[in-house]
């Protein structure tokens, strides 16, 4: 009987938590502001400027959702999580969105219930060293020191890596970015390991920073994108088609300064100008209106406009494009037609 009882408990959690999931574009609708969980604080991808207002190009990816949802590209409540914090805002419901240096596995996709909409940057896992330390290869850490966010990717690789070369560290647990870069900068670790990206974003905020040393060796796989619960696929559609709008607006020429006047003049592509929704009904499948992706690409630019602004070569973290670059130049970035 108590068997019983308990599986029905879970059948009526499990409807409720769906039915609150299938309701996320009204519940956003209604509040008029989209609750977009980002990392605490990461140069380059998401962190307040002097004046508290978030930037960045994990930010730019949730200006682009409450544009198109909203109309309103500020219309956002950037709720700040941990690598521990962050799965329970989003299961919750306290936030709606998860746009953070999160990594897309297997675990995360289906045992905690979550869509990943796509890839917004191709990443592996890095280690950061003191240039003093005359260290060249992630191989020569073996008794080292280790700053490692917990509950992270990052900390099972680091567990792997160790493993298959035969090597030992002692860890130095951190809950935030700026734990660990502040733990690093005074000695408590020899090594900084996170994903590549995080590093350089990183070791830019450093007063010197080249005096630190990104190893050569990636020795994973994180591709990082954005996040919904499951059980909400109107929803998950709306964050994933607005993520491809971005980029595919680099790969076809349609930028933040040019939108509007393509959009009005029509005259673009037959894929353009279903983009633009000056022909076909795309806006109508997912829910919105026809001018949903005009706004996204509009708020903060396309997907390149958003890299090179934010993370890119001329910026103080310097990120080439590499794997991140559109498919016609060499890179893995591709979306699925607009038709």
């Amino acid at each position: 009987m108590k068997k019983t009882v308990f599986l029905g408990a879970l059948t009526v959690a499990g409807l409720a938590a769906g039915a609150a999931a299938a309701g996320t574009l009204d519940d956003v609708k209604a509040r008029g502001k989209l609750n977009c969980g980002v990392t605490t604080g990461l140069v380059g991808f998401a962190a307040p400027d002097a004046n508290g207002v978030w930037e960045g190009f994990d930010v730019g990816v949730c200006r682009a959702v409450a544009a198109a949802v909203l109309g309103d590209a500020t219309a956002v409540e950037f709720v700040p999580t941990t690598g521990k914090t962050r799965f329970t805002a989003l299961a919750s419901g306290e936030i709606d969105m998860l746009a953070r240096n999160t990594t897309w596995t297997f675990s995360r996709d289906t045992d905690l219930k979550f869509d990943f909409v796509g890839v917004n940057y191709y990443d592996g896992q890095g280690f950061m060293v003191p240039k003093a330390l005359g260290v060249t290869s992630a191989k020569d850490l073996n008794g080292a020191t280790v700053c490692i966010q917990t509950g992270t990717t990052t900390e099972l690789n680091l567990a792997d890596f160790f493993r298959k070369n035969n090597m030992e560290y002692e860890p130095v647990p951190i809950e935030t970015n700026a734990e660990g870069q502040q733990q690093y900068l005074a000695g408590a670790c020899d090594t900084y390991t996170t994903d590549a990206s995080g590093l350089a974003s990183t070791r830019a905020a450093f007063e010197n920073p080249t005096e630190h040393v990104i190893l050569p060796e990636i020795i994973s796989k994180e591709p990082l994108g954005p996040l919904v619960r499951h059980g909400d696929n109107e929803w998950g559609d709306i964050a994933r088609w607005t993520l491809n709008a971005l980029i595919a607006a680099e790969e076809m020429g349609i930028t933040s300064a040019n939108v509007a006047e393509l959009g009005a003049a029509a005259g673009g592509s037959p894929e353009v100008n279903r983009i633009l929704g000056t022909e076909g009904n795309l806006g109508e499948m997912i829910g919105l209106d026809a001018q949903w992706a005009m706004r996204a690409i509009a708020a903060g630019g396309n997907y390149g406009e958003l890299f090179e602004k934010n993370i890119g070569e001329k910026t103080p973290i310097g990120l080439a494009r590499g794997l991140n670059a559109q498919w016609t130049d060499g890179g893995i970035l591709y979306t699925p037609p607009f038709r």
